[in-house]
C-alpha cells in the first residue's frame, strides 16, 4: 500500500503549509506569463497556406515481380494499377504526374495583402490558397523567393487585413519567453510555447542563417509561421526541428526576422537576394588541428579551400589559413563566418585577422557577392600529371596513384594524389577512405606520387601533422601521428 502525505511546518499557534513558508522566505524571480493577449491581438493576422505542386513519377511501383506474394504486402506503399494509391502517381508508370498538396503558415506584414512565410513552404507549387482566421481564401501571388534563406514573400488581393509587428531579433536573449503559432499537421492556428535555448546557432545545410533556436514545439505546418516575443513582435519564421522521429523532439529553429525582412525587402522589388561571398572553404578547429598549426588553442575559422579568383584569393589568403577576425569581430568557430559576411554588400572592405604557421596576420578583403552558380567558378581542369606511377606509402599503409582526367574534372582539383586503397593504420583511423584525394601534408603541396612518399619520409614521428583532403566537391583537414 501506497501512503499519499501532504507536508505541513508546525508553528506556534498551528500549522502552515509548506508552499506557504517557501513564498514567506523568498519571492518568485519570475511570473508566469499570459499569452492570451498576444493570441488575441495578433492571431488573426497568422494564415494558413495551402499549396498544390505537379510531380512526375520517376520509378514503375513495386520492385516485385507482378505474380509475387510480396505485392499483397506493399502494394498499399507503392500502388499497383487498380489499387488504391494508383491515382496519386505511386505505382504508375514512369512520367505519369500527380498532384501533391501541402499545409504551412505565414503571417501578413502589411494591409494590403503581402504575406511572409518560408521558401519551402511554396515553392515549385501552382497553386497557393491562403486561408484567414475568419474563414476568408484567397489565391496568392509568389512575389519571390530566396532558397538560401528560406523566405518567401506572397501577395493576396485583398485591403484592411490584420497585420503583425515586426521586432528586433537583435536583442533577443537567452531564456526569453516565446510563442509560436501555425498549423501542425494541419490543424489550423495552433499556439505553443518556450524559451529561446540559444542565438546565432548555424546549421550544417544553411550557413548564410544564425538561427534561433528554441524549445517550442513545432512541426510539420508551422514552417513558415511567426514567432512572437512577450511584446506581441514577430522576431522570428518558424522554419525547422532536429527530429530522428519526423516530430517535435524538443529542438527547433527560426530564422531571425531582422534576416527574413533584409530579404523581404529585396523580394518586394523584385530584386535577386544579395549574399557577401569571401570565396572559402571552412571548418572549426580542433584541438589536435590546433596543435598541428602551432597554435595555442582551437580557434578561428580554418581555411581548407580557396575559389580561384575569388575575393579571399586576391586578398592572399591560403588553405591553412585560420581566420580568428573580421571586420574587427572576432571569429571563435566556422559557424559564426558565414552571416558575418553574408549580410554585408558587395564592395564592402574588411579586416581579416589570420594566423599563418603560428603567426598573426592581418589581411585586406573586399567582400563580392556569392555568384549564381558555384560550380562554374570552380569549374577548372588542366592537363593530366605526365607522372603515371602507383605508389605505397608504407608509414600511412595506403596506396595512391596520380589524378586521372576524369578525376580532376570531376573533384574539380588541379593537383594532388589519388587514394587507391586503405589498410589498417593511422590513415585509416584519420578517416581517409578510397577516392580521396590528398592535396596537402604539413601545408607542403602534393603534385604527384613521389612527392608524398618524400614528404611523409621526412616527417617527424608522433607529432600532429595537417593534412588537406579533398572528398567530392569539398576539401577538409585531418590530422596524422605518423608511427616511427
Amino acid at each position: 500500500m501506497v501512503a499519499l502525505c501532504v507536508g505541513f511546518a508546525v508553528s506556534v499557534g498551528g500549522m502552515l503549509p509548506v508552499a506557504a513558508v517557501a513564498a514567506s522566505t523568498q519571492a518568485s524571480m519570475v511570473a508566469l506569463p499570459d499569452f492570451t493577449p498576444i493570441v488575441k491581438q495578433f492571431g488573426p493576422a497568422v494564415v494558413n497556406i495551402s499549396t498544390t505542386e505537379t510531380k512526375v513519377t520517376h520509378s514503375a511501383g513495386s520492385p516485385f515481380p507482378p505474380n509475387s506474394p510480396l505485392n499483397q504486402f506493399f502494394a498499399p506503399f507503392f500502388g499497383a494499377p487498380g489499387q488504391p494509391g494508383s491515382d496519386q502517381g505511386e505505382g504508375a508508370a514512369p512520367g505519369h504526374k500527380y498532384q501533391v498538396q501541402s499545409l504551412g503558415s505565414g503571417f501578413i506584414v502589411s494591409s494590403d495583402g503581402y504575406i511572409v512565410t518560408a521558401a519551402h513552404v511554396v515553392k515549385g507549387a501552382q497553386k497557393i490558397i491562403v486561408s484567414l482566421t475568419n474563414h476568408h481564401q484567397y489565391t496568392a501571388h509568389l512575389v519571390g523567393l530566396s532558397t538560401r534563406m528560406d523566405v518567401a514573400l506572397l501577395k493576396i488581393d485583398a485591403n484592411n487585413l490584420p497585420t503583425v509587428q515586426i521586432g528586433d531579433s537583435g536583442k533577443l536573449e537567452v531564456g526569453q519567453w516565446v510563442l509560436a503559432v501555425g498549423s501542425p499537421f494541419g490543424f489550423e492556428n495552433s499556439v505553443t510555447q518556450g524559451v529561446v535555448s540559444a542565438t546565432a546557432r548555424p546549421l550544417p545545410d544553411d550557413p548564410y542563417i544564425p538561427f534561433i533556436q528554441t524549445d517550442v514545439p513545432i512541426n510539420p505546418g508551422n514552417s513558415g509561421g511567426p514567432l512572437f516575443n512577450m511584446r506581441g513582435q514577430v522576431i522570428g519564421i518558424n522554419d525547422q526541428i532536429y527530429t530522428n522521429s519526423g516530430g517535435y523532439m524538443g529542438l527547433s529553429f527560426s530564422i531571425p526576422i531582422n534576416v527574413a525582412m533584409d530579404a523581404v525587402k529585396q523580394l518586394k522589388l523584385h530584386q535577386k537576394v544579395h549574399f557577401g561571398w569571401l570565396g572559402v572553404m571552412i571548418q572549426d578547429v580542433s584541438m589536435d588541428l590546433a596543435k598541428s598549426f602551432h597554435m595555442k588553442e582551437p580557434i578561428g575559422a580554418l581555411v581548407s579551400q580557396v575559389v580561384p579568383d575569388g575575393p579571399a584569393a586576391k586578398a592572399g589568403l591560403r588553405p591553412g589559413d585560420v581566420i580568428i577576425s573580421f571586420d574587427g569581430h572576432a571569429v571563435y568557430n566556422s559557424g559564426q563566418l558565414p552571416p558575418m559576411v553574408g549580410a554585408l554588400p558587395a564592395g564592402f572592405k574588411a579586416k581579416l585577422g589570420i594566423i599563418r604557421d603560428g603567426k598573426p596576420m592581418t589581411l585586406n578583403i573586399v567582400v563580392e557577392s556569392l555568384p549564381g552558380d558555384m560550380d562554374k567558378a570552380a569549374d577548372k581542369t588542366a592537363a593530366p600529371d605526365a607522372q603515371t606511377q602507383k605508389g605505397e606509402i608504407k608509414r600511412l599503409n595506403i596506396e595512391v596513384g596520380p589524378l586521372t582526367a576524369e578525376a580532376r574534372k570531376q573533384l574539380n582539383v588541379n593537383t594532388g594524389v589519388l587514394v587507391l586503397g586503405v589498410a589498417p593504420g593511422v590513415a585509416a583511423e584519420a578517416g581517409i577512405r578510397p577516392g580521396d584525394v590528398i592535396l596537402q601534408v604539413a601545408q607542403q603541396p602534393v603534385n604527384n606520387v613521389s612527392t608524398l612518399q618524400k614528404l611523409i619520409a621526412s616527417l617527424p614521428a608522433e607529432q600532429p601533422v595537417p593534412v588537406l583532403v579533398r572528398r567530392g566537391d569539398g576539401s577538409f583537414y585531418i590530422v596524422l601521428s605518423l608511427p616511427r
